[in-house]
């Protein structure tokens, strides 16, 4: 093992027993972090509006702050990004992730602080290396370079000192020198704005290096690493880079993506670490191999709160603190940042698997559902089920969106599945059955609309050619790291746009 590997690899072991504490403490970490960041921000234009200075509980703050989503916040986030500042947070904010989620047009710009690049998102960036390290005492990862895409940015148009772009193009262009040592490909390549000329160029200028890990977003390192291989013309990744060891991925549900990945990189000993990190703040490490479920990240500067999601939709929702949860509930997360995000709903939904430490699973988006007749299907019910069809026919799945099919005078209601295979099912009957099996088991509404097919009509699946999620999304302009595609959707808005993409295009 190098020298270089032996001290990286010791250094960010030390940050273990920081994280130990945190777990072994929780609500007093959690206390801790409300308190600071209200005395900080206690003399911002937010922060006097709702009398931070006297604030001295969770229950207070609760009972002054109201809940916000981004339409609340929105006005005085334009006026920061048209240079005003000390109005959410006293540090001057110059930064804003571009954030769109799905192929939505709408695109929202998160607030950046010096703060939480260093303390919440460079400091998460660090954990994921330390914990990886810490469970692989053997690794090697810092023999060779990490493998990064970035996003794209510009200076934004309102002000000339504030800057917007990808989370990870934000990321790449403040990070630490250091940081350039180990990665690759250079910045010029990893910010380019055209994804097509951008993933063409960091596969060959990429291929040659020793790459010992791989980090983003699992469907588009897919496309690269595919790229890769009809470059160099080689059978597996690991015969380009027979170092590799990690992909830290997060963004999606790596589910429907790992069988593909366990293909393309045909090794026992490749590790898969995920992370939960947004524009919004950097929240979960798988910290356990293997485990299917993420640490909650305690001390990055953000204070958490829970809406249980069967109280979400009123017009009052109860928000709870961590110290109140419970598992197997799905919760709506609520944060408070130290960029100057305030009691703010970033649309995901999460479960508890444990509270002692404190470990989530993301299962879903507060508006990615289908409850078209009372089923309540969410991400992770679909993911979950997918996964099973699939071991069990031999398939491989690359994309796939679901959607209602309404019930009128000429047809049944169903769930509709439009699926992108990368290897097809030995029996699609057979994978729709055990579909949809899996899915009366995973979730008892489903089950209950399914009951004798009453309401119910077993899934539809819609096959389509291999390309088609891609060629869709680049005609829509939503090519990149942070477009995503839409998973489930309560209207046939999507489904019915990839139909009609299809006819046009056949």
């Amino acid at each position: 093992m190098s020298f270089i590997n032996n001290v990286v690899s010791w250094f960010l072991k030390k940050r273990i027993s920081q994280i130990e504490y945190f777990k072994k403490h929780p609500v007093e970490a959690q206390n801790n972090t409300l308190m600071e960041l209200i005395r900080v921000a206690r003399y911002t234009e937010w922060g006097k509006k709702h009398g931070f200075a006297n604030l001295t509980s969770y229950q207070m703050f609760r009972d002054r702050v109201p809940l916000q989503d981004y339409e609340d916040v929105k006005p005085y986030i334009d006026r920061l990004l048209k240079g005003e500042q000390n109005i959410l947070w006293p540090t001057d904010i110059q930064w804003f992730a571009k954030s769109s989620g799905t192929t939505s047009d709408r695109s929202k710009f998160i607030p950046i602080s010096q703060e939480a690049l260093s303390n919440c998102h460079y400091k998460a960036s660090k954990d994921v290396l330390s914990i990886y390290c810490n469970n692989n005492p053997a690794s090697r990862i810092f023999d060779g370079k990490g493998l990064i895409m970035g996003g794209s940015h510009k200076v934004s148009e309102f002000n000339n000192r504030a800057y917007f772009g990808d989370l990870s193009a934000v990321l790449l262009q403040n990070a630490p020198p250091l940081g350039e040592f180990f990665r690759t490909p250079d910045l010029s390549l990893a910010l380019l704005d055209n994804w097509e000329e951008k993933l063409d160029k960091i596969a060959h200028a990429t291929y040659p290096k020793n790459v010992t890990s791989i980090s983003g977003v699992p469907s588009w390192n897919l496309v690269l690493l595919k790229r890769v291989l009809e470059i160099t013309g080689r059978n597996n990744i690991l015969e380009v880079w027979p170092k590799l060891e990690l992909f830290i991925h997060g963004g999606v549900s790596f589910s429907p993506y790992r069988n593909q990945f366990e293909k393309i990189i045909p090794s026992p000993d490749m590790h898969y670490m995920e992370t939960y990190n947004a524009s919004e703040g950097f929240f979960g490490i798988q910290d356990e191999p293997g485990a299917d479920e993420m640490l909650l990240m305690l001390d990055y500067g953000i204070f958490y709160e829970f809406i249980p999601m069967d109280e979400y939709d009123r017009p009052e929702p109860r928000a709870i603190p961590l110290a109140e949860v419970d598992t197997d509930t799905n919760y709506a997360m609520v944060i408070s940042t130290n960029a100057g995000l305030w009691r703010y709903l970033i649309g995901d939904t999460i479960r508890f698997t444990g509270t002692s430490p404190y470990r989530i699973k993301i299962s879903g988006r507060t508006k990615s559902f289908i409850n078209a007749f009372g089923e309540e299907v969410i991400v992770d019910n679909t993911d979950s089920a997918l996964q099973t069809a699939s071991q069990e026919t031999g398939a491989i799945i690359s994309e796939y969106t679901a959607a209602p099919i309404y019930l009128g005078d000429k047809q049944s209601a169903a769930h509709q599945y439009i699926i992108e295979f990368e290897k097809e099912p030995s029996d699609l009957e057979r994978f729709t059955n055990i579909l949809d099996e899996r899915m009366k088991a995973l979730n008892s509404d489903y089950e209950a609309k399914r009951s004798a097919n009453l309401m119910l009509k077993k899934p539809r699946i819609t096959m389509v050619p291999q390309q088609t999620f891609f060629k869709w999304m680049k005609s829509k302009g939503k090519i990149g790291g942070q477009h995503k595609v839409p998973r489930l959707f309560n209207d046939r808005k999507y489904v019915d746009d990839i139909l009609s993409f299809l006819k046009k295009n056949s």
